[in-house]
């Protein structure tokens, strides 16, 4: 985690660029990326400089070409090496009219990221910042892809307490619990179609390192994890930057990060492509029908992006596929005939799995939107039995618009560094939440409506329209209370009745 002087060297900066007059704070991370990407590439280079020099063959493939740029530069001088150590002003010369219209021209390698410098603009607007900014990122070691991605995480979570574009930032926590869910293998195919700053594919990624290490000493399992495991869609070019860097910082060398309405684009060349969907759709309420993809519009006829956005998913699935989204509340309950058929579709058709409730502030101070997540497999042929339900009441952070954690760090997310204390839990749910999911075939099976976690039979779903909200199936138990006998009440009040009417008589004798 990032703690102390860099953390507050991150701060300042931030806090140049809107002083600066740089009020988007997607422009602040947009700028700060095209930065960490320039000292990709000359970290790159310098690599197979190396390489070169230790065999003793010419450089098999050269970011810099030799010589000079279109402006008379040579190519050596555009490299971060080279340009951090100059002055103020000559940084700022080289960069603005010399690097960044040479990162418009590397496109054509076919690598994630050069596709999306292709748009790069330069929009730092002093000498004095660039060289803040430079000297800030120069300081953090780049060898180590836990640090890199930790600085980058810190300032994407900047967005969120900027106090705009919070619609890009799932809280981790959450995102967390739903990959621990879905327990992603070496051998996934896993996409975003709704990918943001890829958050989902970052999380994903991790885990996947984490719990599956030897696939890295397999050439072709290595392959697939930097080149085929993730995709993600986005039709804003600044995330698809941001998302792509994301994924590169966190030790991701070529993920799939495309330009794609999916809503609007058919999705016939994406069908049944991936075993793994993770998302939290922008769920922006109804489009026009001429804006919706055909493909998704003849499953079921609707305008809403919550029912089409599941329909997507449905159609991107492999057979045996499964998903762990977030839905609105509406997708659960909504009474017309839409709402009602999607769930028919996910109950009966496939395999719905879970759904947990989560609490009505997890997205504050955005929204206060309640909210689900929605976990099911595509089978094509149907197969859910029982579906388990959890109703998280604390995610481990106050549910008010400062969401300020409730626990210390090493007692937060699904799987905390250290025990929780049976106290613990009523702060952060989320341990107990993914304990029940594990044994939702078996001892969850046996519990009873009135705690937190149950299993509902497909058959009572269905008798309720295909109902599938918590309170629909969940046994409120009032707490019992001792309550006075009538006559003792009355009582009391005459009692109560005397005194106020003697209190009355004194203060009467008082003021005379």
């Amino acid at each position: 985690m990032i703690t102390g002087e860099l953390k507050s060297r991150i701060d300042r900066i931030w806090d140049a660029f809107w002083s600066g007059g740089i009020s988007n704070p997607l422009e602040v991370i947009e700028q700060i990326t095209y930065l960490l990407f320039i000292r990709r590439l000359d970290e790159l280079h310098t690599l197979a400089e190396r390489k070169a020099t230790r065999t003793g063959q010419p450089i098999d493939r050269r970011i810099y070409p030799s010589g000079n740029d279109p402006k008379g530069k040579p190519y050596e001088d555009l490299r971060w090496s080279r340009f951090k150590d100059v002055k103020p002003g000559a940084m700022y010369e080289t960069v603005g009219e010399h690097v960044f219209p040479f990162l418009r021209t590397l496109g054509g390698d076919g690598s994630t990221y050069a596709t999306h410098m292709k748009g790069a603009r330069f929009t730092i607007p002093s000498p004095a910042l660039l060289s803040r900014v430079v000297d800030m990122l120069n300081a953090v070691s780049m060898e180590d892809r836990d640090t890199k991605g930790d600085l980058y995480e810190y300032l994407l979570s900047k967005i969120a307490t900027a106090g705009q574009n919070g619609q890009f930032r799932t809280p981790r926590h959450i995102i967390r619990l739903m990959v621990e869910m879905i327990a992603p293998g070496p051998d996934d195919i896993i996409c975003d179609p709704a990918c943001g700053s890829a958050g989902f594919l970052m999380e994903a990624s991790e885990y996947v390192r984490r719990e599956h290490p030897y696939l890295f000493h397999d050439s072709k399992r290595n392959k697939h994890f930097h080149r085929d495991m993730f995709h993600g869609f986005d039709f804003d070019s600044t995330m698809l930057r941001v998302g792509s860097m994301n994924m590169l910082l966190h030790g991701v060398e070529n993920p799939v990060i495309e330009y794609r309405d999916s809503l609007a684009q058919s999705v016939a060349d994406e069908a049944e492509k991936y075993s793994i969907i993770l998302a939290n759709p922008p769920f922006a309420g109804s489009l026009d029908t001429d804006s919706v993809a055909i493909d998704l519009s003849q499953v079921v006829s609707t305008r809403k992006t919550e029912l089409l956005f599941l329909i997507l998913f449905l159609r991107l699935l492999k057979p045996g596929g499964q998903a762990a989204v977030i839905v609105p509340d509406g997708v659960l309950s909504g009474s017309g005939a839409a709402y009602r058929e999607v769930r028919r579709v996910l109950v009966e058709d496939h395999k719905l799995d879970g759904v947990v409730k989560l609490p009505g502030g997890v997205f504050r101070p955005y929204t206060g939107v309640s909210s689900a997540i929605l976990v099911f497999t595509k089978t094509d042929s149907g197969g859910t039995d029982n579906v388990w339900y959890y109703e998280v009441s604390a995610d481990g952070w106050s549910l008010d618009d400062k969401r300020v954690p409730l626990l210390p760090n090493d007692k937060l997310g699904p799987r905390p560094a250290v025990e929780l204390a049976s106290a613990d839990y009523a702060a952060n749910n989320l341990p107990d939440a993914l304990a029940r999911w594990a044994e939702r075939n078996g001892d969850e099976c046996k519990r009873t409506r009135a705690e937190q976690s149950f299993c509902v039979a497909k058959e009572e779903i269905a008798s309720n329209n295909y109902d599938l909200s918590l309170g629909r199936y969940k046994t409120v138990l009032y707490e019992e209370v001792e309550y006075e006998q009538p006559l003792q009440v009355l009582a009391d009040l005459e009692r109560l009745e005397g005194e106020i009417l003697q209190g009355i008589s004194d203060l009467k004798d008082m003021l005379k």
